[in-house]
């Protein structure tokens, strides 16, 4: 039989064996549950941002929301006042393929209360194929922080309309003003139930056949004189379509169609010969020699009406001199004296004297 001392060794290598295989087993899965597992090859990126917003080492690095590795290091480095932070990535080779020189990091914030991580932008990229070691440009990402101050300004404001609403709510609780009187005042729903009434009134006048609009409604009568007007407005286009009275002649009798087509041959005719000179109108319109002879005429009366306004010549002093119309109107007046005189004493101008030789 083996000895006490040789079972509790035995016991001992097997708990040994036991905790061996349990702790190489935890790190197994351990190692196989990152992502890529521990053996998959890896390249290192940088990105430097000027706030780590809480970004931890090994927290998730995102390819368009995708895991594709983690954060080796977060640290503060020295001669980059703007960005001071840097942050070293550990990214799986299998996902180069859309890691680009050109393509852009963030960090974002899973939900409102959720870690920080990194997230890889390459949808719009087109470099080569990034390197180990080569450092991604970063794009600005609002944090909860800057939210939250950027909407104090417009919280504040909406605080404000919402004091100023209440005040004018309980100012038309009141009754006061114009919305108030309208929402409380009982006055104008005396008025609107007044007027209600009355339209009412009407409605059954109306209906009754009283008044005008009555009259129209339940009247035939109306009817009866548009039906009339009706037929007999049917009864004139029938007659126009036959060509009766003056107004179907003139629609339907080609006369006046040929009378107007001579009319217009006729007057294309007349102005074909006064184009061509032809007649005195023709001459009238072609002739230059005319045209300079009245123009000399239109001259010289021109010359002639400016020689009378200055009162040039016999005519001209006709028109311009006063002393012809002084003297007319003086001989008007003596003339006026003497037949005044015949009439009072007429044997003083008609005595006829006869002598005898």
């Amino acid at each position: 039989m083996p000895s006490q001392k040789q079972v509790k060794w035995s016991q001992l290598k097997v708990g040994i064996t036991v905790v061996a295989a349990s702790a190489a087993l935890i790190v197994l899965i351990f190692l196989m549950n990152s992502t890529g597992g521990v053996f998959t090859k890896k390249v290192r990126l940088r990105s430097y941002f000027d706030d780590a917003g809480g970004l931890r080492q090994g927290a998730p690095v995102r390819l368009e929301g995708v895991d594709i590795g983690n954060v080796a290091s977060v640290s503060v480095v020295p001669d980059r006042p703007l960005t001071p932070v840097q942050v070293v990535m550990k990214v799986n080779t299998t996902y180069l393929f859309n890691l680009h020189k050109d393509s852009v990091t963030s960090l974002e914030t899973a939900g409102v209360l959720g870690e920080t991580y990194v997230q890889i932008y390459s949808h719009t990229a087109k470099g080569p194929i990034v390197q180990d070691g080569d450092e991604l440009g970063t794009r600005d990402t609002p944090e909860i922080s800057d939210v939250v101050r950027a909407s104090q300004g417009t919280l504040q404001n909406l605080d404000a309309l919402l004091k100023r609403m209440d005040r004018i709510v309980a100012f038309v609780e009141s009754g006061q003003g114009s919305i108030g009187k309208l929402i409380y005042d009982p006055t104008l729903y005396n008025r609107f139930a007044s007027t209600v009434s009355e339209f009412q009134g009407v409605v059954d006048q109306v209906n009754n056949g009283k008044g005008t609009i009555g009259q129209l409604i339940q009247s035939d009568e109306l009817y009866q004189k548009i039906n009339t007007a009706a037929d007999k407005l049917s009864t004139v286009v029938d007659e126009l379509n036959q060509g009766k009275g003056t107004v179907g002649k003139f629609l339907k009798d080609p006369t006046l169609y040929d009378n107007a087509n001579a009319t217009i041959t006729n007057v294309k005719k007349l102005t074909d010969d006064i184009n061509a000179g032809k007649g005195s109108l023709g001459k009238l319109a072609k002739d230059e020699e005319l045209a300079r002879k009245l123009d000399n005429i239109i001259t010289k009366l021109s010359a002639i009406s400016d020689r009378l306004d200055a009162g040039e010549g016999t005519a001209g002093k006709l028109l311009k001199d006063p002393s012809l119309f002084n003297n007319a109107d003086q001989m008007l007046i003596e003339a006026r004296s003497l037949i005044k005189a015949v009439r009072e004493n007429p044997k003083r101008y008609l005595t006829i004297r006869l002598k005898v030789f």
